[in-house]
């Protein structure tokens, strides 16, 4: 698949199809491409907590509330993303180097997700990405440490179906040009 169309052809999926394949294999791809990312320094600060079995999958539906629970039916897995806090936008000393300080972090990990997104559709295979979540309860269920920050939860599967693509704003409404 050629890049534009994958970008194109992405969408937010709630509803996978249940009797569906995904390998370790082709998750451990999609975060291999996540990590080809630019970061901060080059200070690869993401991290990603892959879902697999059913009932650890049942756990952290439980984090989430009910409507992103539903969201991801018949998802194969269920990835949960962080980042190494106080490195990304950080000099040595612990000190911000901007005025972003751990949302330098959350920036990169987000340039990092859209590659695993992208790869994923590249694949075949299709996203949701979900912001609410109980980040405690994550960090609790899967042992995340105190260290990093818990951003989203991704579902990972195959699309049950054609999803319409959203409407998106014009160039000229997004650019100001100098």
């Amino acid at each position: 698949m050629e890049l534009v169309q994958a970008i194109e052809s992405r969408r937010s999926i709630r509803n996978y199809q249940e009797n569906a394949v995904v390998t370790l294999d082709q998750i451990k791809e999609l975060i291999r491409c996540a990590g080809l990312a630019p970061s901060w320094k080059n200070s690869q600060t993401g991290r990603y907590y892959v879902v697999c079995s059913e009932e650890k999958m049942n756990e952290v539906k439980a984090c989430l509330p009910e409507f992103n629970a539903n969201n991801c039916v018949n998802a194969k897995a269920l990835i949960v993303t962080t980042f190494e806090g106080k490195r990304a936008g950080f000099d040595r000393e612990g000190n911000p180097d901007n005025e972003l300080g751990d949302m330098w972090g959350a920036y990169d990990l987000g340039l990092q997700n859209e590659n695993l997104l992208l790869r994923a559709r590249d694949t075949g295979l299709d996203t949701l990405v979900m912001g609410i979540r109980d980040a405690d309860a994550l960090r609790k269920c899967l042992d995340i440490p105190e260290s990093q920050i818990v951003v989203s939860v991704i579902s990972l599967g195959v699309r049950a179906g054609d999803v319409p693509a959203p409407k998106r704003k014009e160039v000229d409404a997004i650019i100001k040009v100098f």
